[in-house]
């Protein structure tokens, strides 16, 4: 095997065959000949002495060799992507890009958060994905991003998670209800009522069933929908009740459009992580701005006390360092 004759310019293109799994899209990405990409490859399996792809039918796969060598390639190129932001951030500071992934419920309070670090750091070029609970997996398990933030941690993955901001969920409804001012209802009580719910896989729709079945109950969905957003309007125009984070709600409660309900078991606290591929190598701006979550996390946190305090006392303080997740 000799494979100090592996190239920087053949790991690049086998790097992309491997994502793509596919010889013409690798060729449109690096804008090469798809001839070009196929004699790199085959020169690359002839270093190692292993055929390094299969076909079957008209679709490529990677051969067990090749799904190594494609983690390698992937972990040189990444190490060499962080040096060369390193080399200039030594230079001209923290700059370059920053490329982050949220869970749709985070679009709430992931903005100002950035707004604040860009007023701080300028340079930096900041790239914002917000998507669903399927697709931000999609992308932590594709490696896509500096940074993914979210709630629900998957099982399948070794991840490294900086837990740095509670996020508690409160039971709202219209100010109007007859439950508001209510202290203490009970859950059976919450059975009775129009419950507007999130789609399955929701990370907030989770929390709140397996509060529901811890206690024998089950809540009926009168109507599902697909963002917070689209409850809040439905909750304000009075079709039912429902579970939403604290921290999507400061506007609707300032203005008093909606009401929290003093239920009992809530607010049911759970986190938000800044999540990342443990073994993963963070660019100077990258942890920069980790630091930053860490820190400002918990003013952010300080923000909604005034209403989380009248329901029940936080379950913990935000800011804890990177703990393993396997």
């Amino acid at each position: 095997m000799k494979l100090r004759n592996v190239t920087l310019n053949q790991m690049r293109i086998f790097h992309s065959l491997g994502r793509n799994l596919s010889f013409t899209r690798a060729a449109e990405e690096l804008f090469l000949s798809q001839s070009a990409v196929s004699i790199q490859v085959k020169r690359l399996g002839e270093s190692v002495g292993m055929p390094l792809v299969e076909q079957v039918g008209k679709r490529i796969f990677l051969t067990e060799a090749g799904k190594e060598l494609f983690e390698a390639c992937r972990d040189v190129l990444d190490r060499l992507h962080v040096l060369g932001e390193d080399m200039t951030g030594l230079e001209e500071g923290i700059r370059g890009p920053l490329n982050l992934a949220v869970i749709t419920t985070a679009k709430y309070f992931m903005p100002h958060l950035l707004g604040v670090f860009l007023r701080e750091h300028p340079a930096v070029e900041p790239r914002l994905t917000v998507t669903n609970q399927t697709r931000i997996f999609e992308r932590l398990e594709g490696n896509m991003d500096d940074l993914v933030i979210m709630g629900t941690l998957p099982e399948n993955l070794d991840l490294e998670a900086a837990y740095f901001l509670d996020n508690p969920l409160v039971v709202v409804a219209p100010p109007d209800h007859p439950l508001v001012g209510v202290k203490n209802i009970p859950l059976e009580r919450l059975v009775q009522e129009r419950f507007l719910s999130r789609e399955p896989g929701s990370g907030t729709r989770m929390a709140r069933t397996r509060l529901f079945a811890e206690h024998g109950l089950a809540i009926r969905t009168y109507m599902e929908l697909g963002s917070s957003e689209a409850i809040k309007q439905a909750v304000m125009a009075g079709l039912g009740i429902s579970v939403l984070s604290l921290h999507n709600l400061r506007l609707e409660l300032k203005t008093g459009l909606i009401a929290v309900l003093d239920v009992e078991h809530f607010p049911l606290h759970r986190q938000w992580y800044a999540v990342h591929l443990k073994g993963k190598k963070l660019s100077a701006t990258t942890r920069m701005f980790l630091d930053f979550l860490l820190k400002d996390g918990a003013r952010l946190c300080e923000e909604i006390q005034p209403y989380l305090t009248a329901l029940s006392p936080p379950a913990k303080k935000p800011g804890q360092r990177k703990r393993d997740i396997r």
